[in-house]
Parts: structure tokens; sequence; C-alpha cells
């Protein structure tokens, strides 16, 4: 399902529709800010820049993603 058609039907009035729509988008907004962070730390952005960014603390986004990309 794309983006578009996943937020129309978390707007859907349908509980079910809606709440699975949520899910599926909380899961890509997962996917985008993993590969976001990665490639952030690849270029050379401190957990700091990083933190910053994603409007958390440093130790958030370090225990969130450290494990995930190796660092």
């Amino acid at each position: 399902m794309r983006v578009t058609e996943l937020a129309e039907a978390a707007a859907d009035r349908d509980p079910g529709a809606g709440l699975a729509a949520v899910a599926a988008l909380r899961a890509l907004l997962e996917e985008l800010e993993a590969m976001h962070v990665s490639n952030a730390r690849a270029q050379g952005w401190s957990w700091e820049q990083v933190a910053d960014a994603l409007g958390v603390k440093r130790q958030s986004a370090h225990r969130k993603h450290a494990r995930r990309i190796g660092r």
C-alpha cells in the first residue's frame, strides 16, 4: 500500500482499517528513521547531531540505533 493510501486509511471511520493503517505507517516510519540514521552515521554525523535532528536525547538515539548499525 502506498503512503497516501495509508494516510487515507488512517482517517477511516472504521477502527479496524484505521488502526491497521496506523500500524503500517508506524512500521514505515521506523524503517525510514533507521535508514536515515544509518546514512547520517555513515557520513560522519555524531550521535548528538542525529539526536538533535530527531528531537530526542543523544542517549535515546544511541540506545535505539547503535546496536543495529554496529557503532
